[in-house]
């Protein structure tokens, strides 16, 4: 699905250590698989971002200042956001709104109510009736 080259590509570097690599892929796949399994087609992008982002932050820096500069990280490490775990149970075919048909199999679209009793196309209560 996911291999180093592409890494490499996604995150723009032109060498990367295949070894640590694959790696974080196949730590990324089975964190995403977790979640829906197999893998529908489209979940390379989950798989890429997750594996790019713990690749890019080798040491898992949290907070970094340099000179009037900061840059802040909300977790270090291999993780999965709520967004990119939505995004796999949409690619999945779940975690969206659906609809259950409650009707038999073998219903036909003939109307069923008012019962005709008798069979001459009216229910009792609106035969004409002599007194």
């Amino acid at each position: 699905m996911v291999n180093a080259v592409d890494l490499a590509l996604y995150l723009d570097v032109p060498e990367i250590n295949e070894c640590r690599a694959n790696l974080l892929i196949e730590q990324a796949t089975a964190l995403a698989e977790s979640v829906v399994k197999p893998l529908p087609d489209g979940a390379s992008a989950v798989v890429l971002a997750m594996a790019g982002r713990a690749y890019a932050n080798p040491q898992a820096v949290s907070s970094e200042t340099v000179g009037p500069y900061t840059v802040q990280r909300p977790q270090a490490g291999l993780y999965m956001t709520k967004a990119e775990t939505a995004a796999l149970k949409r690619l999945g075919g779940r975690g969206g709104a659906f609809t259950i048909d409650p009707t038999p199999a073998e219903a036909t679209p003939a109307p069923t109510w008012p019962w005709d009793m008798d069979g001459d196309g009216w229910p009792n209560s609106r035969q004409w009736q002599e007194i």
